[in-house]
């Protein structure tokens, strides 16, 4: 079976599904109703070491029926899914979701989203370019990407596999209010991870692509090179002394930096007090010169949609402008619990843009100095509540500009409010990782504790 084989059901047949949901719902006596129905398939091959380590193939579906008895406020919510498509199944799947409401607390926050906010243009973002994979090209592709890893050096020894994967989705998403939307979309990606070794020490180090479009990955030797290169360049590493230093976060590493921030600005944790960042709207909460941006109508792009799973519509907006904090990210309820409205942000952020102000990397090297570069970030030390961060690390400790050493078994520690606040320059060295991009990023002081 071919990865790029066609999908089980039509769109109409989707929407059917959506609008059968919705008619049960009401006849069975529940005030609103939301519906998403989608289903995927796939092919993941991994090759380790030149030998076919696994190779899947996926196909599923489900149906997703979320009901709420009685008028906000004072609404009780009921959720319940399945995997069967049957009329009878759809039926049975909205009487689980209306029992379970039943027995719900009353919620005032709980409905579907106001009217008024619901999508009404469904702009084509071209987010579906399926792959027609063979598992024998899959495999070529996979062993070219780790072959390439090991033709640079005899000290790559061994390889934890270089998987190669093409995916593809179609849903659709209603609700009692009228709306109805869905899209189909495909993701593929190539990874690769190895280990070198030079008299007893090993070190591993990894790369991945990842896009809409099969074209637009890493072309498979170019990948496996670069992965190959980092973990070479990784031997001979040491612990370096307990010290205060600017910290450089290598692009994939600021990306996850970015990440922390979006988790502080979300709704769930802002409404329980469980964030550095409650009531921070309008303040000074990055250093002067970060601009943020949320991009959710890019054509192509990772994580583009014209709704988010609400069917509320997203937009293009500035969540950040020269440091100040202008926008969180929130779904419905999380914006009723803070007496706000919401974002567009319910399942997570749109293509979130931290904007380059500085040198690409090379450049950031120099403007680092004497320092720490970050490559590898391990753990989850990360208090949202305090902003308290301390992550164990590896990387490089640069002097005069230029890489000295790598070093290993290290951790970083601060605070995100002074990491945030103390950012000096922003990389033109720009890596999409999911929904997030970034350049490195380049943070003033931080603690690093090591010997």
């Amino acid at each position: 079976m071919k990865s790029g084989g066609r999908f089980s059901y039509t769109p109409a047949q989707l929407r059917q599904f959506a609008a059968d949901v919705l008619a049960h719902a009401r006849r069975l006596g529940a005030s609103a109703c939301e519906c998403d129905v989608s289903e995927g398939h796939g092919l993941s091959v991994t090759v380790r070491m030149g030998a076919v380590d696994t190779i899947e193939h996926n196909r599923d579906k489900g149906i997703g029926v979320t009901v709420y008895v009685g008028e906000r406020p004072g609404a009780r919510r009921g959720h319940a899914s399945t995997s069967d498509f049957s009329p009878a199944a759809l039926e049975r799947s909205v009487q689980a979701a209306l029992a379970i409401a039943r027995h719900t607390a009353v919620d005032d926050c709980a409905g579907p989203p106001e009217a008024e906010l619901l999508a009404r243009k469904m702009p084509d973002l071209d987010l579906y370019h399926p792959w027609a994979l063979e598992v024998e090209e899959a495999i070529g592709i996979a062993r070219r990407c780790e072959a390439a890893a090991f033709a640079l050096s005899p000290k790559i020894r061994k390889s934890e596999g270089a998987t190669l994967s093409a995916q593809h989705a179609q849903f659709v998403f209603a609700n009692s209010l009228g709306f109805m939307g869905g899209f189909p979309t495909s993701r593929h990606s190539l990874y690769l991870s190895v280990i070198a070794e030079e008299r007893g020490g090993m070190q591993r180090d990894d790369w991945y692509s990842e896009a809409r479009v099969p074209g637009q990955l890493a072309r498979p030797e170019a990948l496996g090179r670069y992965a190959g290169e980092r973990a070479l360049a990784r031997l001979g590493a040491r612990r370096i002394g307990t010290r205060q230093a600017p910290v450089l976060f290598e692009a994939p590493q600021a990306a996850m930096l970015l990440g922390s921030f979006v988790t502080a600005a979300s709704g769930g944790n802002l409404y329980r007090k469980a964030s550095f960042l409650a009531d921070s709207l309008g303040r000074q909460v990055f250093a002067r010169g970060v601009n943020i941006e949320e991009r959710p109508l890019e054509p192509r792009a990772l994580a583009s949609a014209p709704f988010d799973d609400e069917g509320v519509a997203t937009q293009a907006r500035s969540v950040v402008r020269d440091g100040v904090l202008h926008g969180y990210f929130l779904g419905c309820y999380s914006a009723r619990k803070l007496g706000m409205r919401s974002t567009g942000s319910a399942g997570g952020n749109h293509n979130l843009s931290l904007a380059s102000n500085g040198p690409d990397f090379r450049g950031m090297l120099r403007s680092l100095g004497r320092g720490l570069l970050v490559t590898e970030l391990l753990g989850h030390g990360v208090n949202l509540v305090t902003g308290d961060y301390s992550r164990g690390a590896a990387g490089y400790w640069v002097e005069n500009g230029e890489i000295a050493h790598p070093v290993e078994e290290i951790t970083i520690a601060g605070n995100l409010k002074d990491m945030f606040l103390g950012i000096a320059q922003i990389g033109s060295d720009i890596v999409v990782r999911g929904s997030r991009r970034s350049g490195s990023i380049l943070v003033q002081n931080m603690t690093i504790a090591g010997e």
